[in-house]
């Protein structure tokens, strides 16, 4: 054989490959309002970067081929010019389902990507492991998980479900940073409903199970949620653009924006009544860089904002209690969103912004039988491990134990300023009065007068904000309008921050 009937017997075997279940499963694909796995490669990196690795892996009688590509195409690109190495399961080549060659080929792009130091993302349409091949899926999968778990805080790993994801299959997202989903076509669940119904006699569909909107909301399983896969692919580029490509990099910095605000507007965002709730959200876009807010997981737990953000073109990690959800409370859910949040900034070299306005712990027996102590020595745990430059806002309340847990200042907090309009005390002024001033107001004329009285008393003499700055638990009070000049010289002090930790194999975080 020579050249010439080599390079046709190529090309006519890598158009096998390349057209993977074939023109009628692609357009079945097509009909579901799925994209293949090839286009959602072309769709998210960019415009002709892509090379993929393993293109023959799998059977060896090409001729005859009943798994193109083994069901996943794999191999590396660019996203913004940056190196990133992606899979994409394809799920016309037998419903994506995983075989121990199709696994092979995962591990290799996974054990490239750590090696050199760049993101991995996974494009997971699968229905899971290829049941003829028995222990050998599992085996398959047990490696990739193996491999989440090497690369962690190592490179980010980002998954996007873009079809089903079911039983062991789902376990190498939750293992990654981040989770992508989209209304309609994503599915995540362990145990399907048909095997629900049976075992538990619920009746739950497919979607409320598992759609995006259950793990976007209820679950905080995924941390994304998209109407389409095109979007889903624009906020996957968006998060990279936030992200340095490994531990070892600093996040990239761009040309400082000007926030979009006159700064004055700082002065009348927090309502005079310290009850009324505000969106927190309209303190943070007037500090920030404009148009570079960019929220995580915004249908979690939303009494907690987490979010990326720049200041003078840096990256900084953002989190802050939202008073108008639950006044801002902390419960088992927010803490478990804003502990992880922390730890993977800390991972990756991004400073964390903490903007404090929290009443304290959601009391209740559903938080203390779900286990709220646990959940919310998470927090503590995570910001005292935390070594990147950590600076605390105290916005309006910070009582008790949550005060602590919002980066307080014993727990490495590198600079904590305050509002005006801070409360920094023990507990509120409500319960406080109540206890210390028990006898002046069992005894007035007028208990309710004289409780009111008694409110204001410890409210201006022990919670206002000049006796922490006193103490030195706060390096200053600022001018909110002062607040984006401050932190950004600030970030600019700590940038060479240097901090050393006991040695040690791991700590043991409460989870």
């Amino acid at each position: 054989m020579n050249m010439e009937e080599r390079l046709a017997q190529l090309a006519k075997y890598r158009e096998k490959i390349t057209q993977g279940g074939g023109p009628k499963r692609i357009a079945k694909q097509h009909e579901s309002g799925k994209m293949t796995a090839r286009e959602r490669i072309e769709a998210l990196l960019d415009p002709g970067s892509f090379v993929e690795l393993g293109v023959f892996v799998g059977e060896s009688n090409f001729d005859k081929l009943e798994n193109p590509g083994e069901g996943v195409v794999v191999g590396y690109g660019t996203v913004e010019g940056r190196v990133v190495y992606i899979y994409a399961q394809d799920f016309t080549v037998s419903g994506g389902s995983l075989s121990k060659a199709h696994a092979d080929k995962i591990v290799k792009v996974m054990d490239l990507a750590l090696k050199n130091g760049a993101p991995c993302i996974g494009l997971n349409d699968s229905g899971g492991a290829r049941i003829q091949q028995g222990v050998d899926a599992l085996e398959g999968y047990g490696s990739i998980f193996y491999r989440n778990t090497l690369s962690s805080g190592v490179i980010p790993q980002i998954s996007a479900i873009l079809g089903p994801c079911a039983g062991g299959a789902v376990y190498s997202p939750a293992l990654t940073d981040f989770i992508f989903m989209v209304n309609g076509i994503s599915r995540m669940f362990i145990t399907g409903p048909q095997v629900i119904k049976a075992v538990t006699g619920e009746d739950v569909s497919p979607e409320a199970l598992g759609g995006a909107l259950t793990h976007n909301q209820k679950s905080g399983v995924a941390h994304f949620m998209a109407d389409s896969e095109l979007e889903c692919f624009e906020q996957i580029r968006t998060l990279l653009s936030y992200l340095p490509s490994n531990n070892m990099e600093e996040p990239p910095v761009v040309d400082p924006a000007e926030p979009e605000f006159d700064p004055e507007e700082l002065l009348t965002i927090i309502p005079p009544n310290p009850n009324q709730g505000y969106d927190v959200r309209d303190v943070l876009v007037r500090i920030l860089d404009a148009g570079s807010f960019f929220e995580v997981q915004p249908l979690f737990a939303p009494n907690g904002i987490t979010a990326f953000g720049r200041l003078n073109g840096k990256v900084v990690g953002i989190l802050a209690n939202q008073p108008k959800v639950l006044a801002g409370c902390l419960d088992i859910d927010v803490s478990d969103k804003l502990a992880r949040f922390v730890r993977f900034c800390n991972a990756f070299n991004i400073p964390l912004l903490t903007f404090e306005d929290v009443p304290g712990f959601l009391p209740g027996t559903n938080q203390e039988y779900g286990g709220i102590i646990r959940h919310g020595a998470k927090m503590l745990y995570a910001y005292s491990e935390a070594t990147v430059p950590k600076i605390t806002i105290i916005l309006r309340k910070a009582y008790g134990g949550a005060y602590l847990a919002m980066c307080g200042k014993p727990l490495g907090c590198d600079a904590a300023f305050a509002w005006p309009t801070a409360e920094i005390a023990v507990m509120g002024p409500d319960g406080a009065a109540n206890i210390i001033y028990r006898k002046e107001i069992e005894g007035a004329e007028d208990p309710i007068a004289m409780r009111k009285q008694m409110v204001e008393k410890y409210r201006e003499e022990v919670s206002n904000p000049f006796i922490a700055c006193a103490r030195g638990y706060v390096e200053d009070i600022l001018d909110p309008r002062e607040t984006r000049s401050r932190l950004i010289a600030t970030l600019d002090a700590l940038a060479t921050k240097r901090e050393s930790r006991p040695r040690k194999k791991n700590g043991n975080i409460p989870v």
